[in-house]
């Protein structure tokens, strides 16, 4: 179990290190990397889920609905719950609680999740992790968007009801939105992807794992780390709620063993760079959100095991 663990997780703070590492030592300038942000949130990383979801099989899909529902309605929950604490108890505005929410409930799936559930369930399940990407994406981004696009301070001169419909207009149409629901919408109906395009999209994706954790590492060491309230929170909810929120929802929902098995695992994975990703889109940029991702890893490096360990009987 040392071993599984260990491959699961180093790989994934070495490559984090490394883009820290050419932030701290002005390599690569880590207060400008728009251009960075636009590969993998535009090209890569809708190009890896479009193909990840179009090479699942129907039948496969129609298996994963447990895993679908418990991981949608378990980050709809943890990003509920941050949202609501940050703007009642931090009293932050809406697109910074926004952004805080997305990072405290979106897990690091594509860098962090993919490697992990490779180690512990073997290459042949990794589709769990496209699938709960492709959920997360569907779910989360869109509704992060709205907050973004109509919680701008030159939005508030458009009434609220054509704000909310353009936001939401603009969200579907973001590409990191829009290919996996494509992608999910082919495999439902069975459509074969040609074997050119396939990859082609393949080797523009191949690389959005490895260059968001490097990205995220870049980002997090343009920003000081302090540990409040806020932070302490945000990666307490990520690592031990989320989990055991999915945790209760397997046993409700009496979902197979293996996908319960999965969907737990995926849920303790530590927070992600989409908040910080969206953030820097948009202009916000709060070093809680920062600081929240480096404690929800270096906390990962004991709840993931935990889970791991908890989960064993139920493989």
């Amino acid at each position: 179990m040392l071993d599984m663990i260990l491959n699961s997780t180093v790989p994934i703070f070495f490559v984090m290190a490394v883009g820290y590492f050419a932030g701290w030592s002005r390599d690569i300038d880590n207060r400008r990397v728009a251009e960075l942000t636009a590969l993998v949130m535009d090209f890569a990383l809708p190009a890896s889920l479009f193909v990840a979801m179009v090479q699942t099989s129907r039948a496969q899909l129609l298996q994963y609905r447990s895993l679908m529902l418990v991981f949608g309605v378990s980050m709809l929950a943890i990003y509920g719950l941050a949202f609501i604490l940050q703007r009642s108890v931090f009293k932050s505005d809406t697109r910074a609680a926004a952004v805080f929410s997305l990072t405290t409930a979106f897990p690091n799936l594509a860098s962090a999740g993919l490697p992990l559930i490779s180690s512990v369930f073997g290459a042949r399940q990794t589709v769990a992790v496209a699938i709960a990407l492709a959920v997360g994406s569907i779910l989360l981004s869109p509704l992060t968007l709205v907050f973004l696009e109509t919680g701008g301070g030159t939005a508030r001169d458009v009434p609220a009801f054509p704000r909310i419909a353009r936001a939401i207009g603009n969200s579907i149409l973001k590409p990191v939105v829009i290919a996996p629901s494509i992608g999910m919408a082919l495999a439902l109906c069975g459509i074969v992807m040609p074997h050119l395009l396939d990859t082609s999209l393949t080797l523009i994706g191949v690389g959005a794992g490895g260059v968001a954790l490097f990205l995220t590492g870049l980002i997090v060491s343009s920003q000081p780390f302090k540990l409040n309230r806020s932070v302490a929170l945000g990666a307490v909810l990520k690592n031990a709620v989320h989990p055991l929120i999915a945790a209760a929802l397997v046993m409700a929902l009496a979902a197979p063993p293996l996908i319960g098995r999965e969907v737990t695992i995926l849920s303790a994975v530590p927070t992600g760079f989409f908040g910080i990703l969206f953030g820097l889109r948009y202009g916000v940029v709060s070093d809680d959100v920062g600081s929240t991702l480096i404690a929800s890893t270096i906390l990962s490096a004991a709840t993931i095991p935990a889970v791991i360990f908890l989960t064993l009987g139920t493989h």
